[in-house]
């Protein structure tokens, strides 16, 4: 009889997970590209915002759009709301990046608030302002894709030492110049 229970809790945990859908990364450009570009960031760093107001355009424009780079979103959340906007940004599950770019563009739109759940409230009327029909509790409370989101962070302290955001990754190595597009642009053509 125990044999029995054993097996058909195996069973259950497996079936449970034939179902399970994979997340899939946030990623702009040419999937196939030969200089891969990882971008560790948190939703609520200034800095991040900075990197996707003044030097993604530029990268999206010349290395992105014509497929000779790609980049990979992971994330970094540094307090809560962070963690709650990357599950927000993830929870669509298509790998578009519009909802992240919006974020970041009207960051100070919604990172604000006493209480966390003061933030989420924004955050939540910000997204539905602007058009995004989510299920945002069903977002912030999935354990799925929390575990996600996490792993990555896990991942950027594992792999790459990340301690800062945003820290960037170009072909498995830090980049380690001040992030502007001038010295991204220099450590990009030597790899074409």
């Amino acid at each position: 009889m125990k044999k029995i229970c054993f097996i058909f809790l195996i069973f259950i945990g497996v079936s449970s997970n034939i179902y399970a859908q994979e997340i899939k990364r946030i990623i702009v450009g040419n999937v196939d590209a030969k200089i891969s570009i990882i971008a560790f960031e948190s939703m609520t760093c200034s800095h991040c915002a900075d990197f996707h107001k003044n030097v993604f355009p530029k990268l999206k424009e010349e290395y992105l759009d014509t497929g000779l780079a790609k980049i990979e979103f992971r994330h970094f959340p540094l307090d809560i709301a962070a963690l709650n906007a990357s599950k927000v940004s993830q929870c669509k599950n298509d790998g578009n990046s519009d909802i992240l770019e919006s974020l970041y563009a009207n960051q100070q739109k919604w990172v604000k608030g006493s209480s966390i759940q003061e933030a989420n409230k924004n955050m939540q009327k910000f997204l539905k302002s602007q058009g995004f029909n989510i299920d945002f509790d069903y977002c912030i409370n999935n354990k799925e894709i929390e575990d996600f989101v996490l792993n990555d962070r896990i991942d950027g302290v594992k792999n790459f030492k990340v301690n800062a955001t945003p820290t960037i990754i170009i072909n498995n190595e830090k980049f380690e110049k001040t992030l502007n597009y001038k010295n991204l642009k220099k450590a990009l053509e030597k790899m074409i």
